[in-house]
């Protein structure tokens, strides 16, 4: 793959997640950071980009342009060991994709980004107890399937692994304590290990 351009966000998960299996498949690209809280995703020139306005998106050769990290890394593994070719593994790994977006980020993200952005008024602070509670369901979930494989899908990493990693690494940011969780401190190792890993950086004010 020649020719790509990655707009991102140095504090975005989702944009991680992406550097993150690019580097382990070592594909070239271009990285552009837009600071989305100064608004430069929200400008004429990259609405035109993505007109939902958010990072990451990937731009192509050609200029086409593909918004929604789980959408950039199914694209990007397609073909590679990152995507199981037995079809029952394939929708495994879908399902978690989307339990990761749907019950995962939702909390734990959501949590790191309310804890270093917002003020923590006694309604906010009273909304992100719902979401520790709800986030500890999610992390719960993701260790006992840990529990059981080194690998949320068959013997091998997969996107599914690479699409929950990155907002996992950095739970503590949000205010979850991950020593409750030995087989996901364990998985996070794993990753971590794997030829080509770049880490998730943690928050600077």
């Amino acid at each position: 793959m020649d020719g790509l351009t990655l707009y991102d966000h140095p504090e975005s998960g989702n944009g991680h997640k992406v550097r993150l299996l690019l580097s382990l498949l070592n594909i070239d690209y271009t990285l552009v950071f837009k600071d989305i809280h100064k608004g430069e995703t929200r400008t004429p020139e990259f609405l035109a980009l993505n007109p939902a306005g958010r990072i990451p998106v990937l731009q192509l050769a050609d200029n086409r342009t593909l918004p929604e990290s789980n959408a950039i890394l199914w694209y990007l593994a397609e073909g590679t060991g990152f995507i199981p070719t037995d079809r029952w593994e394939r929708a495994r790994v879908l399902a978690w994709m989307m339990f990761e977006q749907y019950q995962h980020e939702p909390t734990v993200a959501v949590a790191r980004f309310w804890c270093h952005h917002l003020e923590m008024t006694q309604e906010r602070k009273a909304q992100l107890a719902e979401k520790h509670v709800k986030g500890y369901e999610a992390l719960a979930a993701l260790d006992t399937q840990l529990l059981r494989s080194d690998w949320l899908v068959g013997s091998n990493p997969s996107i599914a692994d690479i699409a929950l990693y990155s907002y996992t690494s950095v739970a503590q940011e949000g205010g979850f304590d991950l020593s409750k969780f030995t087989n996901i401190q364990l998985w996070l190792d794993r990753i971590a290990a794997l030829p080509g890993f770049i880490p998730m950086e943690p928050w600077t004010e």
